[in-house]
């Protein structure tokens, strides 16, 4: 795997478990310091100490996060802004699915305020630091699911036609959307945007439902897909990989670039969703 020539600064959401736990060990057995947070602290907490034992030269901070509170987003990023004089990276890659709908403290579609609007928010909020630092990259984790997704920008509270899979094609479909606007807008900056779906990974996001059923449907992904360490390997790519290092508003799957759909690449949508987003998180 090709890696970038020098330690970087590497800011990851959702890095408490699965592919982001993974690719945030594989970054630090390359040299990079890391700054992790997750919403599980016990988690979190666990993926620290396993990158300390694995590569104790680097290093590494948490900080724990609940992305379905816009508040605790803004927390995060003040954090983060202290932490970090320099961002020379930073990986969106929280995430997750709420089968039955659900809202967030500030009343918004529980999984698009989770896999959209705090990572927008996020985002935003450390932009300036990023492109302040000099050469950087931002990369989301989005997912083949937004190929399916659609967005009402009369129901973004999805109150009618309800369903899990379809709440989280709608959001992913609003990560490559937001990453294609972000890359035009930092164009001449030195930062690239670029989204990834890292291949149908094993990981506690299919661990959905009640608890039998969620079992189940765990062990059967662990069955038919791949590890969450093969799955961070594309984050960890898009990361530090040089072959990629001047690559931006592109969508990839595994390592592959793949136009996205078509839905993405309605400019006029993808402005009235920047506008929209601003408007609910109050930038």
């Amino acid at each position: 795997m090709s890696t970038a020539p020098a330690p970087q600064q590497i800011v990851m959401t959702g890095a408490s478990d699965g592919l982001g736990a993974e690719s945030a060990s594989q970054l630090a057995a390359q040299g990079h310091d890391l700054v992790l947070s997750g919403r599980n602290p016990a988690k979190l907490a666990a993926v620290v100490e396993r990158i300390r034992r694995e590569s104790p030269g680097v290093q590494v901070r948490s900080f724990a996060a609940d992305f379905a509170d816009l508040d605790a987003v803004r927390r995060l990023a003040d954090e983060v802004l202290e932490a970090c004089p320099r961002i020379d990276v930073l990986l969106n890659n929280a995430g997750t699915i709420f089968m039955k709908r659900s809202v967030t403290a500030q009343g918004y579609e529980s999984t698009f305020a989770v896999n959209h609007l705090a990572p927008f928010l996020f985002t935003e909020l450390l932009v300036d630091r990023v492109t302040a630092s000099g050469p950087g990259r931002i990369v989301n984790t989005a997912s083949t699911m937004h190929y399916r997704g659609s967005i009402d920008f009369a129901d973004l509270a999805y109150d009618n036609g309800y369903s899990g899979m379809k709440a989280y094609g709608r959001s992913k479909l609003a990560t490559v959307m937001y990453t294609r606007d972000l890359a035009t807008r930092l164009e001449g900056t030195g930062v690239t945007v670029n989204a990834l779906h890292p291949g149908a990974v094993a990981t506690s996001i299919y661990a959905v439902g009640p608890a039998p059923v969620a079992s189940a449907v765990k062990g059967l992904a662990g069955l038919v897909m791949m590890s969450a360490a093969k799955g961070g390997e594309t984050l960890t790519h898009l990361a530090t990989g040089s072959d990629v290092a001047d690559v931006t508003g592109t969508y990839f799957e595994k390592w592959k670039s793949k136009t996205p759909s078509k839905r993405a690449l309605d400019d006029a949508a993808v402005k009235q969703l920047d506008q929209v987003s601003r408007e609910m998180v109050k930038l």
